[in-house]
């Protein structure tokens, strides 16, 4: 079977409610879910989600292959943009081609992608993440209190500008996810939105109220000395790495001791993870993938033998996408559909009149002003 072509769809996600982060919200909640399907001469069909600008430069290198050849492909694919660099939306496309790749190579094996890759269990643990800066208090437990019923166990907010409303808004989900474990795992995000001093007076300040169970990206993604610094000032976990893009990109981080929890992103790609999982685990660390529509990371995470837990941010799948899997038992429970097991619903997708892009300035694809420039909380200073 050889790969023959392509063709690119776009379908939405409708998250009910305001979504962002410190940087920015987007207040309708409606954002925006590339969906690339490869196409085979034996007629199967790889899905791959994310954004894939740059498709036309990329595709030649996979153009004519035998998608079992993943990860060679991978690599031939990195060759290809060699001198331009594999950075930014060229990355996305690389990793968008890349997931498509894995769901054909599964296809053909007729079994779903978490037992191609060598796992054992369908269930992934996870832990809930509603993206909730834009939520008042009242907003934010009901949400929360969703995924509590589901048997979570541990859970993740957005934060990072007021140090009390912090404190106050883990403690009304510690409490909700108390209904499962006396001691959940709480975790604060604040988008690379701190300088060094900052963090570790913030963190301080919240580890006298709350047990921390980790402080996501609390610097610029990639200073390493000042994450190294972080971890060594606070008992939280520092998590970080989800903007890393390329597993040299990590080497840093390692060699300064700078990150606890290696965090990847969802949109780089399911070989990209699996590298940088296993060179986690060569410095014996745990990697955590962040969350991402329709949760295609979680059959790589499944065979991985260092995964922590994935980020859950929904319920529900994009506009037109039908996916074999469940939200249960504190995390993904995985399906037995061949390859990712998504289901694209084109008509749907096409008679779709919702609109909604994560490029909104407004958004939190947008660095907040003034981060990274303030020491005291709720100052200028």
């Amino acid at each position: 079977m050889k790969i023959t072509g392509y063709r690119s769809l776009s379908t939405v996600q409708d998250w009910g409610r305001p979504i962002g982060d410190v940087n920015g919200v987007l207040a309708a909640g409606v954002t925006d879910v590339p969906v690339l399907i490869l196409e085979t001469n034996g007629g199967l069909t790889g899905i791959g989600l994310g954004q894939h600008e740059e498709i036309a430069r990329v595709f030649p290198a996979v153009e004519g292959e035998d998608p079992r050849a993943v990860t060679a492909l991978y690599d031939r694919m990195l060759a290809r943009v060699f001198k331009s660099g594999h950075g930014g939306a060229t990355f996305g496309t690389i990793a968008a081609i890349d997931m498509a790749l894995w769901d054909l190579k599964a296809k053909m094996a007729d079994e779903p992608l978490w037992r191609t890759v060598g796992a054992r269990d369908r269930l992934v643990p996870g832990y809930a993440s509603a993206l909730c800066f834009g939520l008042d208090d009242d907003q934010l437990v009901e949400i929360y209190r969703r995924w509590a019923d589901r048997g979570f166990t541990s859970a993740k907010i957005k934060g990072g500008r007021d140090l009390d409303g912090d404190i106050r808004r883990l403690k009304l989900v510690r409490d909700l996810m108390m209904a499962n474990t006396p001691r959940p795992g709480m975790m604060l995000d604040v988008n690379e939105f701190w300088g060094t001093k900052q963090a570790i007076r913030h963190i301080a300040e919240i580890e006298r109220e709350i047990d921390l169970t980790w402080i996501e990206e609390p610097l610029r993604r990639w200073d390493a000395e000042g994450h190294a610094r972080v971890s060594r000032a606070v008992n939280a976990a520092v998590a970080t790495g989800e903007n890393l893009t390329g597993l040299e990109q990590f080497a840093p981080l390692f060699a300064a001791g700078a990150v606890d929890v290696v965090q990847t992103g969802s949109v780089w790609g399911i070989t990209h993870f699996m590298r940088v999982a296993a060179a986690a685990l060569s410095h014996n660390l745990p990697v955590s993938p962040v969350g991402y529509h329709a949760n295609p990371l979680a059959h790589a995470a499944a065979a991985t033998p260092n995964m922590l837990s994935v980020e859950v941010q929904s319920f529900e799948p994009p506009v037109g996408l039908r996916v074999d899997q469940e939200i249960v038992d504190g995390g993904i429970v995985l399906g037995d559909a061949p390859g990712l097991g998504i289901e694209v619903d084109e008509p749907a997708i096409l008679a779709n009149r919702l609109k909604g892009s994560w490029s909104n300035p407004e958004g939190p694809h947008v660095r907040a002003s003034r981060a990274g420039l303030r020491l005291a909380p709720d100052s200028t200073v």
